[in-house]
């Protein structure tokens, strides 16, 4: 499934073969028609048997050095497929973090499950600048100043009545400063704060509760098309494919049925805080 929005396309990352093996695979079938060379012919002087050919062929199998060579050889290619092999590598990876930025705009509700973090929509400065402040490699001060800058942007979203928020944080973030123990108490009153609005809903999952370990966030757009959102290693991911919405739709009502209800919530936030 593709989902297309004002901003794009999000597809399901991985729902295709690389394009450089389709690409590549493509061009090997071109030269072996143009050649007059069968398929069984091409296996058989390769090595490889014809299934294997085929999917090297049609992009799904990543096509080998060996393939590349003898189709080249056969098909007198004259060094343009073994050429290819350069660019046959692994695919960098892809941050859409500045995709889910727009999605998340336009969203009619928002969910989120964050077991290691304060979610950045309730994030106070005092946390966001402790968090860059330790990232490593360390980040220099224009970097950090321009992501506090986004961040705290970002949560304007919050005064949005007619869109819903729900969030589930893990124990260990509430239990454990990001910076100085003032500065963190002053970020779980934020949260009971923001907590209070109509349009929000925070959650705690308690440790040892839950057995999923990543974050996650799903939004609902106007189009009641649903889009989930992970990130990584400082590597975002947007995925719309309804196997991958279904997977997260899964782990969404997991943590619903295991996370302490609002008001349970808030008494354990309202503990955390005296003892700190």
């Amino acid at each position: 499934m593709i989902f297309t929005g004002r901003w794009g396309a999000v597809t399901s990352m991985g729902s295709q073969p690389p394009m450089t093996w389709r690409l590549c695979g493509n061009q090997a079938k071109l030269w072996r028609t143009r050649a007059g060379v069968t398929r069984e012919e091409l296996a058989r002087e390769a090595n490889y048997d014809f299934e294997t050919v085929k999917s090297m062929e049609q992009g799904r199998r990543r096509p080998t050095e060996r393939f590349l060579q003898v189709t080249d050889d056969m098909c007198g290619a004259h060094g343009f497929l073994i050429a290819m092999q350069d660019y046959l590598g692994p695919e960098p990876a892809v941050n859409q973090g500045e995709d889910f930025f727009r999605y998340e705009a336009e969203a009619i509700s928002f969910s989120s499950y964050e077991p290691l973090l304060i979610p950045g929509l309730l994030q106070t400065e005092g946390t966001m600048r402790a968090l860059f402040g330790s990232a490593w490699p360390p980040l220099n001060d224009e970097v950090i100043e321009e992501r506090v800058t986004v961040r705290l942007g970002r949560q304007s979203l919050l005064d949005k009545r007619s869109v819903a928020f729900a969030f589930v944080i893990g124990e260990d973030p509430l239990r454990h400063p990001a910076g100085d123990v003032e500065a963190h108490r002053r970020q779980l009153a934020h949260v009971l704060e923001v907590g209070q609005r109509r349009n929000v809903v925070i959650r705690v999952m308690p440790a040892g509760r839950c057995k999923i370990g990543s974050s996650f966030v799903m939004l609902e757009m106007p189009s009641r098309n649903r889009v989930t959102y992970q990130e990584a290693n400082g590597v975002g991911r947007l995925d719309a494919s309804i196997e991958r919405v279904s997977a997260f739709a899964q782990q969404q009502a997991e943590v619903g049925w295991l996370a302490l209800n609002p008001t349970e919530s808030t008494r354990f936030v309202e503990k955390v805080m005296g003892e700190l």
